[in-house]
């Protein structure tokens, strides 16, 4: 059997081949506001980068919390992580090497904080655009999607969100099909965390992601869950 969970009438399923690999967290928000974040946002994200940048410069990623958990979640799929690199150590990248965190969108800029964070790979999309059931599940023969940044993704093999319309979403790159513009207000946040790493560390990341996208985005949170 596969686990379910419900939160606000959205169906959440996990497939038995990702039981015991994979915990997901799942945050659903409304009433998100997309404007410009304010001066506090911007010197929480300056304090977290600085201080990552004196943790772990010069670090080999083994050697990162949370990091080598990631690897050997796509290791465990048969990804190799250095050419398909989990969304949060992408980000953990750009900050070592001085780029900074991109600025996109209110929700967007606050979850890639947090993902940077907690270094768990995460996904945001805008609910509205989701149809039926969210399924977690491995990719199969010949799926892609039209990516964000790419044009074209390759699903197969790779663990993937998935709904009544097909695949939508992914711990490396998500689709254009639900993709967060900033007319968006309805906010759907998958955190794919491996499982030899605490329950609490995913709680924590969820509350962080709640309060933040409370105090900055002024969403009102509408459910928060775990499904491992």
């Amino acid at each position: 059997m596969s686990l379910q969970a419900h939160t606000n009438g959205l169906r959440l399923e996990v497939h038995d081949a990702l039981r015991g690999v994979v915990s997901i967290g799942m945050i659903e928000a409304s009433d998100a506001h997309q404007g410009p974040l304010p001066a506090e946002f911007a010197a929480e994200r300056d304090r977290l980068a600085e201080r990552l940048v004196g943790l772990y410069s010069g670090k080999q990623p083994a050697d990162i919390p949370g990091v080598a958990e990631a690897r050997a979640l796509f290791h465990q799929l048969d990804l190799d992580p250095t050419k398909h690199r989990p969304s949060s150590e992408s980000l953990l990248r750009r900050v070592l090497q001085g780029k900074g965190l991109p600025s996109v969108s209110g929700a967007v800029d606050v979850c890639n904080l947090c993902s940077l964070e907690h270094q768990i790979p995460l996904g945001l999309y805008d609910r509205d655009a989701v149809r039926g059931a969210v399924v977690v599940r491995v990719g199969r023969e010949g799926e892609s999607y039209p990516g964000i940044r790419k044009q074209r993704v390759s699903l197969e093999g790779r663990m993937l969100l998935a709904d009544d319309e097909g695949p939508f979403g992914a711990p490396t790159s998500d689709s254009v099909r639900t993709a967060v513009t900033p007319e968006t207000r309805n906010l759907l946040v998958v955190l794919f965390c491996p499982v030899d790493r605490s329950a609490g560390h995913l709680s924590a990341a969820l509350e962080h992601i709640a309060d933040r996208l409370t105090r900055y985005c002024s969403a009102s949170i509408a459910g928060v869950r775990v499904v491992q």
